[in-house]
């Protein structure tokens, strides 16, 4: 079985990216954008995905959408 204490750095540090890029945006409307972006844009399921792979996509949609001013406002 995974350590269950490792969820409390991943939430942290996805709570920390939220409220850096996204404060405006609720918490379901964050991750059905991330999740709607990785179906679209990659070979794998997020569904697998161990923390850190989860965290490194979420950073790279963070890149993503700071190209997109239309999304992206801060």
């Amino acid at each position: 079985m995974r350590n269950p204490n490792r969820l409390y750095d991943f939430y942290d540090k996805l709570r920390d990216i939220h409220m850096e890029h996204f404060p405006d945006w609720r918490f379901g409307q964050f991750m059905t954008n991330f999740l709607k972006t990785c179906q679209r844009c990659t070979y794998s399921d997020p569904f697998y995905w161990e923390e850190d792979r989860f965290l490194e996509e979420v950073n790279k949609f963070v890149e993503k959408m700071k190209g997109d001013a239309r999304v992206y406002k801060q």
